[in-house]
């Protein structure tokens, strides 16, 4: 089984660098193959929590180094939740990818484990008859500090709806949970990286040296 590495997170760092200098990012150091993944950049300010500024992937698999390119700049640039990430953002970043594994249909919603288990859910909103779906990865749950139902709340929420939740409406739910391998990889460990395997710190359009 491929497991999410550093080489993942490296190439996500340059080609979101890439990006910013109108340039191609350097090859994929890592092997190829074809799995879902997510890329989520969180931003660092005085040492603060990380806080979310882009998460994007796919549930369905995908060629990893197609797919790492495809989503470092997607969640970046085009997550709806967020303004796109500004070249001078860069030293405040961390970047982790994520390799999701073991799909499997839950016997209900409250057959999985909080920090084990990420989620899908589908349903039918009772409201207008839509069908809705949304996903958390699986170290959502426990970072926020929720409980299964909480999570199932919130993830509904997610999907567009709007109306009273009913015990009866999260019976009706479908949940598939699934694993995931992930790295994370801070600006400064990347620079460290590049540095050490390429001689020299990567260079970034508009952003001084100082400032990384």
């Amino acid at each position: 089984m491929v497991a999410a590495n550093r080489e993942m997170a490296v190439y996500c760092f340059d080609t979101l660098v890439a990006h910013y200098n109108s340039d191609d990012a350097p090859p994929a150091a890592f092997d190829e193959g074809q799995h879902p993944l997510f890329v989520t950049w969180k931003k660092v300010v005085n040492g603060s929590e990380p806080r979310l500024r882009g998460c994007i992937g796919t549930l369905e698999a995908r060629y990893l180094v197609n797919g790492f390119r495809d989503y470092a700049l997607t969640s970046a640039l085009r997550d709806r939740r967020f303004p796109p990430i500004q070249a001078k953002e860069l030293p405040t970043l961390e970047c982790t990818v994520s390799i999701l594994t073991n799909y499997e249909t839950a016997n209900n919603y409250l057959d999985w484990e909080v920090g084990t288990h990420g989620l899908i859910i589908e349903f039918t909103d009772p409201n207008n008859n839509v069908r809705r779906s949304a996903t958390y990865l699986p170290e959502v749950a426990a970072h926020e500090g929720w409980t299964k139902e909480e999570a199932i709340d919130s993830l509904m929420r997610k999907a567009g709806y709007s109306g009273h939740i009913t015990e009866s409406l999260r019976k009706s739910i479908q949940v598939t949970r699934y694993q995931s391998t992930l790295f994370t990889l801070t600006y400064s460990d990347y620079v460290s990286y590049v540095r050490a395997t390429r001689g020299a710190a990567p260079a970034i359009n508009g952003v001084k040296p100082g400032n990384y």
